[in-house]
């Protein structure tokens, strides 16, 4: 099986969504909703209710002190809201 979450995100807005049921990850750009449902459940032995998907376009930045271009890859994101009274354990600190 191909890795489907990537890793999950943790910041201040992802931590107030997860006290609504909804957990935030970076995931592979070509899974699909039903791949990332599944991947969630099996790791985390929960029950996803439903799955939204964003995909952030790359792009180029300039960066430090000469002004060198770099440029940033396609990120896909998957919102992940699960059973109510469900949680993952990773986002606990927003508890």
């Amino acid at each position: 099986m191909r890795q489907v979450i990537i890793r999950p995100i943790i910041t201040e807005k992802s931590m107030k969504n997860a006290k609504s049921q909804t957990f935030n990850f970076v995931v592979a750009g070509s899974a699909t909703k039903k791949d990332v449902k599944l991947a969630v459940e099996k790791l985390f032995s929960v029950n996803v209710v439903r799955v939204a998907t964003n995909i952030l376009k790359g792009g180029s930045m300039r960066t430090g002190a000469k002004r060198i271009e770099i440029a940033k890859q396609p990120t896909k994101k998957a919102f992940v809201t699960l059973k109510e009274g469900q949680k993952i354990d990773a986002f606990e600190v927003a508890q």
